[in-house]
């Protein structure tokens, strides 16, 4: 018997809207982030100048903002490149990289990956395309690659003295592109997208990333989890598997190897919630870190 598309058993027992439904609400973050950004001059447009101010409810752009003219939010990936470079202190920035920090300690560091970060669309829409496709991974480079990687970029910013990744790094570029129209970032996205349908499954967001390393040290402790409660219901169709960015975290807390809690606590995991909505039986779900419950049917 042939085998079922992915997510098919899903959509069956669970209808199309519950087997999307956080990915669906991943997209209505994306953009309504993006939306925030250009509201400002988009209402300005829309009233032909009449409005006597602009009208703004976040201000700036993914790296450093201001939200309703009064709370600073500072991206800490990009802080950090700051101080290795020896700039100015500002603390301002200082106060809005706290802010976004204990943020996701709380939720989880690489939410921003799956929930913010506007590259994230661009590489699901590869990965869809390459399963479709039947599309088969030619390069299998280690997940931990990206960490050195983060590395480098603060040694370059410290012997640079400048913010030499800002000039390439894929997720600035995106933004400034979709904010300010076509330029030569748009070269490099397209690329990566390439990369991750032809060569890589997940090539930049799961292997290259520094940024996806950066917010995953700072969700290593996070209380927000997605929890395998319902493993037992598990009928191994290793969908959930096949759509998640991070598959080697689903293994410990699915199987319960070593005696594991169903608990996926992998800093890795994006917490993208593709692993609720594609499972037919409902095995996974949000939760807390500290709820190491299984539930038994």
């Amino acid at each position: 018997m042939a085998r079922k598309e992915i997510g098919a058993a899903a959509i069956e027992e669970k209808g199309w809207i519950r087997s999307h439904k956080w990915l669906l609400m991943r997209r209505i973050s994306q953009l309504s982030i993006i939306g925030l950004f250009l509201l400002g001059p988009l209402a300005s447009i829309w009233f032909l100048g009449r409005l006597e101010e602009e009208f703004w409810i976040i201000k700036g752009n993914l790296a450093s903002s201001v939200v309703l003219d009064t709370i600073p939010l500072t991206d800490p990936f990009i802080y950090l490149q700051t101080l290795f470079a020896g700039q100015a202190f500002e603390a301002t920035a200082l106060v809005g990289a706290l802010i976004v920090t204990i943020f996701y300690l709380v939720v989880g560091g690489r939410v921003y990956c799956s929930w913010v970060c506007p590259m994230n669309m661009v590489t699901d829409a590869a990965g869809w395309l390459r399963r479709r496709l039947g599309i088969k991974k030619k390069c299998d480079s280690s997940p931990n690659i990206r960490f050195w990687i983060l590395g480098m970029v603060m040694i370059i910013a410290m012997f640079s003295g400048i913010m030499l990744w800002e000039l390439i790094n894929p997720v600035t570029l995106l933004q400034r592109s979709i904010f300010y129209g076509f330029g030569m970032g748009w070269i490099i996205v397209v690329t990566l997208f390439f990369y991750d349908l032809l060569w890589s499954r997940n090539g930049w967001c799961g292997h290259l990333c520094p940024m996806g390393a950066f917010y995953s040290l700072l969700g290593k402790f996070s209380l927000l989890r997605v929890r395998a409660a319902e493993r037992a219901a598990c009928d191994d169709c290793m969908d959930c598997f096949a759509v998640c960015p991070e598959p080697q975290v689903i293994r410990p807390a699915l199987k319960g190897e070593s005696g594991e809690s169903p608990v996926i606590d992998h800093s890795q995991c994006t917490n993208c919630g593709r692993c609720i909505d594609i499972c037919g039986p409902d095995v996974f779900s949000f939760g807390s870190r500290f709820n190491n419950r299984q539930y038994d049917l």
